[in-house]
Order: structure tokens, then sequence, then C-alpha cells
């Protein structure tokens, strides 16, 4: 048996064989396998002797010559004796080709060609055997491993949460994303990416959440638990123009969507191998061609980061920048540095760079978190003039938002302008895909740097939300697909579930037709801050008290603007997720934000002036040392100079004053806000 399986190959023959890089070339056989049908070779290949194990089936196509053959009659003339009927029945049409054949002597000429024919036959038959029985381990090994996967430890903490996890996904029909799938083009592209596991969250053995069935479709099994204890899934369901799992390569998400993701934009990747990558790569190859080439154009770079509701500069050593308006309305970064790029390793080092030093923090979702939004824009100009604007934005999340373990007031700032950056970026790319005639810009840094990619008819703006799969994550994993949802609004009904055919039924009956959106706070933020009314209004109403706030809208001028108008509009077309009092909340910040920046360039403006005033008082003493010097204009000149610094240092003060009552204010007020709970289910 053991002859007939491995044919003529026996140990110290040598036959072709085919290396891993498409190299063939000959080997001698050392050694016979019958368990796993392969047998091992050896070859000298630079002075050291080298081996590996084959299988049969590709011995035997490389090797035909040596392939095992069916046992043939000695005389094929002769008459087929009846006793042989049983063994001649196996290949009844060859048994009838062999009578045919012995009918005409004329053709026995023909008889050599066709035993070679037949040779050939049983040998590829052999080779078809053989195959077979490669596919049938395959498969046995295949139900071994998915056996081994069903066989989890019973003893873990979420076993019952992830057993309904996977009944559901074995209802499902999985028709995911693949590069066979026709490019949709979207003015507004609204995507989500759900990255694997990290080292931390299978180190606690967290259970993966998040399931993508289709190519738009991305469903969150929330585990809940009712009053008697029971737990069960709820399982929230989304749908958008793009859903990527954690198999999509950056390459993929490229292809659908031209943008980036904060999982592929961060420096925890290789920037080599991410968006910034190949967004820099297409725009030099894109250079190349005849069309824009002619155009000879250049290409800058910038890298900024906004960090509570400031710019700063992460090519220029964080170089705090101004935001201004020009007279066209014109938005400008003022310092802001362009550096021209001639290749993609220029634009990768800048990126490097600037992620050096951008602004980060711990939260209770991430040990190294982004704490502030970065900038990345490539910008073609032609003779100096501006022809296009590529922006890459990695947003900050708001985990830390609901972090009430460092409620200080520079976490409370700092979630207070992520939050509303975040919702007025969202409506900035509502407005621009509904064409509305008012776009909210000016509620935030963000938006307000970003404004001409928000109007304009060349504009097209992609977002991508990239979600923790892990069970810990599953509340900002939510926060993250509604603020999602909600710059587009897709609708979704139970059809658009790819349930299978069979067992869908079960599943089908535990979706959850809609979301609740008095769970979402503001933007990513899981918490949503309010005020308690009562407190509020004993407060403002105790002795006619005023707040302070209020006397610095007249004072300094900052209660009325087109920030603050914006602001308003933005709140007004949100209020299912923001509140009066938060409102409120928001406004005191951008007061407190304006107020800030005031007193500083009052500071600057005041030690320029002191300078000023102190080489008039050297001047001024100078001429005391002349032994005729007018004594009476002396007096009068210094008179004026000290009156002009009492003046100035008397302003200022008062402003510093005024400020310190609002940052006191604004410390009462934060003592107030409370988390809303989410109303029962």
């Amino acid at each position: 048996a053991m002859a007939g399986m491995f044919g003529k190959i026996f140990v110290g023959i040598y036959v072709e064989i085919k290396r891993s890089d498409g190299r063939i070339h000959q080997a001698m056989v050392t050694s016979l396998h019958e368990d796993n049908e392969s047998v091992t070779v050896e070859w000298i290949e630079n002075g050291d002797t080298k081996g590996k194990e084959i299988d049969l089936e590709s011995v035997f196509a490389l090797n035909p010559d040596v392939a095992p053959d069916e046992e043939i009659p000695q005389s094929p003339e002769a008459p087929v004796p009846p006793s042989n009927v049983a063994k001649t029945s196996k290949v009844p049409k060859v048994s009838a080709s062999v009578g045919t054949t012995r009918a005409r002597p004329s053709q026995h000429s023909h008889c050599a060609p066709f035993f070679s024919a037949r040779r050939k036959s049983n040998c590829v038959k052999e080779v078809e055997k053989l195959q077979e029985k490669r596919e049938k381990r395959r498969l046995q090994q295949q139900e071994l491993r998915e056996k081994r996967a069903q066989e989890v430890d019973v003893n873990l903490p979420n076993y019952e949460i992830m057993c309904m996890i996977r009944d559901f996904r074995a209802s499902l029909d999985y028709r995911p994303l693949t590069t066979n799938d026709l490019i949709e083009e979207h003015r507004i592209c609204v995507c989500v990416r759900a990255r694997p596991l990290n080292k931390k969250e299978l180190s606690t053995k967290d259970l993966d959440v998040i399931t993508i069935p289709s190519k738009d479709v991305v469903m969150v099994h929330e585990p809940k638990q009712k009053v008697d204890l029971t737990r069960y899934l709820e399982n929230q369901t989304f749908r958008f123009d793009y859903a990527f799992d954690e198999n999509s390569t950056n390459e993929m998400v490229y292809r659908y969507t031209g943008n980036g993701d904060n999982h592929v934009l961060t420096h925890n990747q290789d920037c080599s191998k991410g968006i910034y990558a190949l967004s820099a790569r297409d725009v030099f190859l894109m250079l190349k061609k005849p069309n824009y080439k002619k155009l000879d154009l250049q290409v800058f770079a910038t890298f900024f980061e906004i960090y509570s509701g400031k710019v700063f500069d992460l090519l220029n050593r964080k170089a705090k920048l101004r935001v201004l308006e020009d007279g066209k309305q014109q938005v400008q970064v003022v310092g802001l540095q362009e550096r021209e790029v001639k290749c993609t390793e220029d634009v990768l080092k800048l990126i490097e760079v600037g992620n050096s030093c951008r602004t980060s923090g711990q939260t209770s979702a991430n040990a190294h978190s982004s704490r502030s939004h970065a900038v990345f824009q490539i910008i073609l100009r032609r003779r100096g003039k501006m022809h296009g604007k590529f922006s890459l934005i990695d947003l900050a999340g708001n985990e830390r938002g609901a972090d009430t373990s460092s409620a200080d007031r520079q976490t409370r700032l700092e979630g207070a302008e992520i939050n509303k950056s975040l919702l007025a970026l969202k409506e900035c790319i509502r407005a621009l895909g509904r064409n509305k005639p008012h776009t909210p810009f000016r509620a935030s840094k963000l938006t307000q740097v970003l404004r001409d990619s928000f109007i304009g008819e060349n504009s097209r703006t992609c977002m991508i939300a990239t979600i923790s799969p892990g069970m810990a994550s599953c509340e900002n994993t939510l926060n993250t697909l509604r603020y999602a949802n909600r710059v587009k609004e897709f609708g979704i009904s139970p059809s658009d579930i790819p349930f299978s055919q069979s067992g869908g039924g079960g599943g089908r009956s535990e979706l959850s037709p809609t979301y609740e959106y008095d769970h979402f706070a503001m933007s990513l933020n899981s918490v949503e801050l309010t005020v308690d009314p009562a407190a509020a209004m004993m407060e403002s109403h105790q002795g006619g008290h005023i707040t302070q706030l209020e006397v610095l809208e007249a004072q300094w001028g900052v209660g009325s603007s087109p920030q603050r108008d914006d602001l308003k509009l933005l709140c007004e077309q949100n209020e299912e997720e923001v509140s009066p009092q938060l409102f409120t909340f928001h406004e005191a910040v951008s007061q407190l934000v304006e107020m800030e920046e005031q007193v500083l360039e009052d500071h600057r403006a005041v030690f320029q002036e002191s300078i000023r005033c102190l080489e008039d008082e050297k001047v001024l003493l100078e001429m005391t040392e002349e032994v005729d010097y007018d004594v009476e204009s002396y007096a009068t000149q210094l008179e004026q100079i000290l009156d002009q610094k009492i003046d100035i240092l008397t302003e200022l003060r008062d402003k510093v004053k005024s400020f310190r009552c609002a940052l006191q204010e604004e410390e009462q007020a934060s003592k107030q806000i409370t988390p809303k709970r989410p109303r029962a289910l």
C-alpha cells in the first residue's frame, strides 16, 4: 500500500521541487512519511545543506513520471475473461473502449498511444484523490478549531453575555466591505472603523461587543440587566456610508474615504503606513500628471493644535497664535508657519516633529489620550496664491468629561471647549451637506480656522469615527456612534440587518429599532453638565444679586459678538442635546476665554508702555544733572508720566479683579453642575 501511495518515489531519488520564491530545482528524497502523505527532501545551497517537507500532491505535479500507475494487463489483445467483470466494472467506459479495440485488429497500431493516455489519466486520478484527502483534513482541522473556540471557560465573569453575542452573530449573514465594492461619491461621507482589541483589553479578557455584518451597518451589543437581575443584550444598530471592521487595512479605509481617523492618525501608529503618508503620496503623484505639472504648484504644510480654545503652532515650538477675521471675512491664523515639502518623507518628518510636542493627558478610557485637536494641512500654492487645501484633523475625544475625580478648572475648561468644538463641527458639516444659508463656524476655534473647508462648491468632508470594541468602553462607543450618526442622520430598518435565512428570528426580536438620544450628552461626553435651577435662581434673586458676568458684558463688551450669536444658534438647533443651563455654562466659559485674552493683551500693552515711560524718566533724570535745569518743567513732566502710569495700571488692575471674580463665579457654578441621569427604559 505504501509503494502504491508513493509511486516510483524512493529514498535517494532526485525530484524537481518548487521553492517559496518560485524557483524550481532538483533535490534528493531522504525520507517518506505515510501518515501525512509527504516526503522530506534535501539539497545543497551555498555550501549549506537545506531541507523541507513537501506533500505528495506537489511532488507528483512537478514529477508526473514518478506518479503511481494502476495495474495494466500484460496481454491487451487477449479476450477478457468473464471472471474479470467485477474488476473491469470499476472503469466501465475504459472496458468498452478496450472491447472495441479488440474487435478491430486493423487499429492495433493505436494501442501504444491509448495506454500512454491511460497512464496519464491514472496519474491525474491519484493526484485528485490526494487533493480530496487534503481538503478533508483541512475541513476536520477547521471544525476542530471552531469547536475549541466554543469551548470557553464557563467561569469567566461575562460568560453569559459572550454566549448571547455568539448566538446572535450566528444568525447573521455577513457581507462585509471588500475591495470589489464600488466607491460612492459623497460630499459628506461619514464612516465608522472598529479597531482591534488592544493589549490591555486582551489581558483583562474584555469582550468584543461590536459586530459589523455589512458594509454600512454597525451593531453594538450593550449588556443590560433587568430588575430581577436577569442579564440580556440590547442590540443598538447604526447605519453609515461605510463601516470598517478590525480586519480593514489603512489602504482600504483610504480607498473608500480619502481621509483619516484617530486610530491611524495618532502617533501610536507607524505614520509611514497611515493616512498622512497615503494622502501625501497621492498629492505628489498627482502633481506629476501633465494637467497639474503645467500649473507649477508648490506644496506647503502646516501643523497646529487647538487646546482649550487656543491655537498653538506645532512646527514652531508651540508658539501661541491668534485667529483673526480680516475685512474680506477671511479667517487668518496670524504667525502660522508654512513649511515647503518636496516629497512624502518631508511630510512624515514634520508630522513626527508636531506629534512629539502635542498636548496629551490621562483619561478614564485611555492612559495616553490627545487633549487637543491637531490640524495638519497640505496647501498647494501657485505663484503665492492658494490653489487648494487638504486638511487632516485628529479630533480630541472627551472621555475626560465624565471624570469626576479630576474636576479641576483646567479639566472643566478643556472638556467644555472640546464639547463645544465637536458640536460646532457637527453643525457645520450638516450645514454644508444641506446647503444652509448660514454656517455657525464662529461658535468654536476649530470651525473658525476650518471656515474655508465649509464654504465653496468644491468642498468635501469625510468623518471617520473610530470606536473601541471592548465591553468596558461600551458607553463611550455608543456616544461616539450617536455623535457620528447625528452628522448625517441615516435611517435604519430591520431589513438593513443581514440576517441569515435560518435562525434569524431570535436575533431580530432583540433588535433595538431606535436610539435614545436622551442618553446623549454633549457630543462625545457621556455626562451632561446641568446646573440646579433652584440653586441658580436662589443665588440670582437673593438680595437682587447681579452676576459678575452680567457686569462684565457691559464693562468689557464681551456679551454681544458674532461668536456668541453662533453659539446661541448652535444650542437652539440642538435643544435635545444642550440644556439651557449647559448653554449658560458654555457661554460663561467662552466669556472667560475672551476675558483672558484681553487681560493678556492689556498686560503686554502696559509692559510696552512701561518701557517707554522708563525711557522718558531716564531722559528726565539726565536733565536734572545739568546745573541750570528747569525745575518747574521737570516737576510737570514727572507728574504727567506718573499720572499716565497710574491710569493704565489702574485700568489693568480693575480688569484683573473682574477676571478673578469671574473665575471664582465659574468655580461656584461648577460645584452645582451635576450629571444628568438617563431615564429608565
